[in-house]
């Protein structure tokens, strides 16, 4: 299973130095990957949780990242679809792949939030058939000489886009999921699935056994379906239900066990931290600690 970790895009952490510094550290210190979440704006009666009161753009943040480091990978998880058009989108994507060499892992959902369909004049229904236009859109776009797609939420006209990404069929894509729908979705259509914040180790497990089984039955080695989990990483008191807490050698046991479930690669999330995703702290201690679970938890150590 690869280790990674997440990009900091959230909270008082998430600062130019910061961003360029963790990922020049993260890149050294031999994690595979570094993967950034989105989340557009808090409506002012919504009451969502610290990590997202105050959100970088992921896209814009990777960038940043990119331009620091030669190696680590770039994730994005997740873009929620409706929000752009595809052609925006690839036209985004295909320039961070162009410009970091190749190193971009395209994550897509659908979204949750009302106040954020409702900005962007979006809506996420029908899911299924949305996402599978979507992925066929960016798919002429990565790939065709003349990109050309007509559906019935997305069209692109005869069309060229350049330059192409460099990673041949453009970035992986993977998706989010929960409902056995899209997880399925994942399974037949994707480079693989992306866990959600919120997934216990029994999503998980569950979870890769349905992406998996959906791919083996449309004719795809299962064993290539990638399976990426969010890790809410907390160093100190043990937590229940959460087995990437406690002390290092609990929080390197719960890895272990997501290894054992199937997963392919598992990224240490920082932002949800309560003392680096909040935007109400000291940044200075928060730097601290970012680089204390980095370096106890790198993958050589």
């Amino acid at each position: 299973m690869l280790i990674s970790c997440a990009c900091p895009v959230s909270g008082v952490w998430a600062t130019p130095l910061s961003i360029t510094g963790f990922a020049m550290r993260a890149e050294e210190l031999g994690y595979h990957g570094l993967w950034s979440f989105q989340r557009l704006l808090v409506g002012a009666d919504q009451q969502l949780a610290p990590v997202y009161q105050s959100v970088l753009d992921p896209l814009l943040a990777l960038t940043w990242a990119a331009a620091r480091t030669t190696r680590i990978r770039l994730g994005v998880a997740v873009i929620n679809l409706p929000f752009v058009a595809p052609a925006y989108l690839a036209k985004q994507a295909s320039t961070l792949d162009f410009l970091s060499g190749g190193r971009l892992d395209l994550g897509l959902g659908t979204g949750w939030s009302d106040v954020e369909f409702a900005a962007t004049n979006s809506d996420p229904r029908p899911r299924g058939k949305r996402t599978e236009e979507y992925l066929a859109a960016l798919a002429t776009l990565f790939n065709d000489k003349v990109a050309a797609f007509d559906g019935e939420f997305y069209r692109v006209p005869p069309s060229t886009m350049a330059p192409a990404p460099v990673q041949p069929g453009g970035p992986p894509i993977l998706l989010g999921a929960k409902a056995d729908s899209a997880l399925r979705r994942a399974g037949r259509l994707a480079a693989g699935w992306v866990s959600s914040s919120t997934a216990t180790l029994q999503d998980i497990e569950r979870g890769t056994q349905i992406v998996r089984r959906a791919a083996e039955e449309a004719g795809r080695d299962p064993d290539t379906v990638r399976i990426v989990v969010r890790g809410a990483v907390r160093p100190g008191l043990r937590e229940e239900g959460n087995v990437l807490s406690g002390t290092w050698g609990q929080i390197k046991g719960g890895a272990q066990l997501y290894a054992e479930a199937g997963v392919t690669e598992l990224f240490y999330d920082l932002n949800w931290d309560p003392f680096l995703g909040s935007p109400d702290g000291d940044p200075r201690a928060a730097g601290e600690r970012a680089e204390e679970i980095l370096t106890a938890l790198a993958p050589a150590r």
